[in-house]
């Protein structure tokens, strides 16, 4: 994530659960307010091919993801202009804007980094104290894998399907949120580790309405040395 200068009482920072763990937030400011920008990809728009195809990382990067970095901000403003005329039903209007729209950006920064091409690791499977959790709880990957697809083939609309650690338990939890809700929302504890967005814009442009296809080719460049990163983060 990427995060200019939108309010005189500046924004809390967003918690480890969608706003850390080296999300790359940058800061610019604005008429001192701080607002959020458009995270650059790791790599090219074609670097994970064939597996997703170019044409799809650039229009969900460049028109999604981008729009829900405008309607943030936009939303943000309005906050900061409601709370100085503490007019409070705006204020309680505008909070759904901004889960929406700012949960559709860290959900999305957290992605781009969730995936990296086959020639940089894509697909390799975790190691160290991340492949000991997984064979521990999961009994494999290819087991966990095997649950995580199911969960989001059955998700109902729009949504995201993770792989997440519940620091209170220390333990990996398969998660679903549904439209652009972030993980934080089903709980605190919960830390990000892998999340798979499972709305149409995603991979219709390549599978048409077969998800659980898209589902079976996303891990072949799925980043899990980045999980095992966080992962090894959170539990050292």
């Amino acid at each position: 994530m990427a995060l200019r200068t939108v309010s005189r009482r500046g924004l809390a920072g967003l918690s480890r659960n969608g706003g850390g763990l080296g999300l790359g937030l940058g800061l610019v400011t604005v008429r001192g307010l701080k607002t959020f920008t458009l995270p650059d990809l790791p790599y090219d728009y074609g670097a994970l091919e064939p597996y997703i195809s170019g044409e799809i990382m650039q229009l969900h990067h460049q028109k999604h993801h981008q729009t829900y970095v405008t309607n943030f901000n936009k939303a943000l403003e309005h906050l900061d202009q409601a709370m100085d005329k503490g007019h409070s039903p705006t204020i309680v209007k505008l909070q759904s804007a901004i889960k929406f729209n700012g949960g559709g950006h860290i959900n999305h920064s957290v992605f781009w980094k969730n995936l990296t091409p086959v020639r940089e690791g894509g697909g390799e499977p975790p190691k160290g104290s991340l492949a000991w959790a997984v064979e521990n709880q999961f009994g494999s990957l290819d087991s966990l894998v095997q649950k995580m697809n199911v969960e989001g083939a059955a998700l109902q609309g729009s949504g995201w399907v993770w792989l997440a650690l519940d620091n209170d338990q220390k333990r990996l939890s398969i998660e679903t949120t549904f439209n652009q809700d972030p993980l934080v929302a089903k709980g605190s504890s919960y830390v990000p580790l892998l999340g798979i967005d499972v709305w149409e814009h995603a991979y219709y442009l390549q599978y048409k309405n077969v998800r659980p296809d898209y589902l079976k080719n996303i891990w072949k460049v799925i980043n899990w040395k980045y999980a095992s990163d966080v992962y090894e983060k959170e539990c050292p």
